[in-house]
């Protein structure tokens, strides 16, 4: 499909694609080809579209999303480019054909969260082109990551003293770990998440999600779940995601068994020392709260996360590109429910 001076290609083959993206040190497991087959694989359609010029390479895997507020196209992690030099008439271009994507797909606005850090300079360039802050996260953009180019002595003495202190009593406590690339082994997370859900008030992922995304990144060796146990007790579960030198801790679960013992630490702990195993160069705790909000649903998870240290990383947050008038209710509905839980 051809756009002015920008010829965009789809793409289809897993290696193509793969080739593309990893031009791009900044991708992440989202515009991953196996994202994108999760994503079908749970009955979504996804469009995968390449262009580059002389001077440009850009690439965006999208995800029709169906909602009963009205369909949309979500970029998560994209479109890749560099958004620091692309020029405003190119970008303009870029934007006219994702636009055209939502259109003939009866979607009624865009929603993508690039991978690139938060800048006045790419917000401008977004405001050029009358694109507007969502209502709505689409995927984290408040992270925690830890610089895994460093020894584990290191690591451990930049952490906070009550994490370090935790991470010591793990073999003290007769705590074991297993590492798992067992599919079988979703379910007993799942019903632990619904039992969270049930206790702290929010909407677990359901089943076919969490199963169908392990079990696709699974295949190239891409995921592991990370489970600690004392004697024959489960006390909590860690669902990490390897890609592009980066290990992604996306979910967690812990259970009643692990009441005042450091289950989770251990999870935490071994999965680090897996991704430096596996030549990761970081480790990202996934979302956090900002600090000075103290009421968010996530300051607890936040707290025990930014015990490990790291650097707070903010990422541009997700923006819309409205392509109907119907937008505007969602954007109304949207934004009045993120006040009200406090999101």
């Amino acid at each position: 499909m051809k756009t002015m001076d920008f010829d965009f290609k789809e793409i289809t083959s897993e290696k193509e694609w793969e080739g593309i993206v990893n031009n791009f040190p900044e991708s992440n497991f989202l515009q991953s080809f196996y994202w994108g087959e999760f994503q079908e694989k749970i009955g979504k359609k996804v469009f995968r579209f390449s262009s580059s010029d002389k001077n440009d390479l850009i690439a965006f895997q999208a995800v029709k999303e169906t909602a009963k507020r009205g369909n949309y196209l979500s970029i998560a992690g994209g479109p890749l480019l560099d958004w620091e030099k692309i020029k405003n008439d190119k970008f303009k271009k870029i934007i006219k054909f994702i636009k055209k994507i939502a259109k003939e797909n009866n979607c009624l606005f865009i929603r993508f969260r690039p991978q690139s850090l938060d800048s006045k300079e790419v917000r401008k360039k977004l405001k050029l082109q009358k694109i507007i802050l969502s209502p709505m996260h689409l995927t984290a953009d408040l992270t925690l990551q830890l610089d895994l180019t460093k020894d584990e002595d290191l690591l451990l003495k930049e952490m906070r003293k009550n994490t370090r202190y935790e991470i010591r009593q793990i073999e003290k406590k007769g705590i074991s770990i297993e590492q798992s690339k067992d599919p079988k082994k979703i379910k007993e997370f799942y019903d632990h998440q619904l039992e969270l859900a049930e206790k702290h008030g929010f909407v677990p992922f359901n089943y076919k999600f969490l199963f169908e995304q392990f079990n696709t990144f699974v295949k190239g060796n891409n995921v592991l779940l990370f489970s600690s146990y004392q004697k024959d007790k489960l006390l909590a579960s860690a669902f990490v995601i390897f890609y592009n030198n980066e290990a992604v801790y996306h979910y967690g679960i812990s259970t009643d068994n692990n009441h005042k013992l450091p289950g989770s630490y251990a999870c935490q702990w071994a999965a680090i020392k897996e991704a430096k195993k596996r030549g990761c160069t970081k480790y990202n705790f996934w979302g956090i709260a900002p600090k000075d909000e103290k009421s968010h649903r996530f300051a607890g998870v936040s707290l025990f996360k930014r015990g490990f240290g790291g650097d707070e990383i903010a990422y541009l947050p997700a923006h819309d590109i409205p392509v109907s008038v119907l937008y505007w209710p969602t954007y109304l509905f949207e934004l009045m429910r993120k006040k009200f839980r406090k999101l």
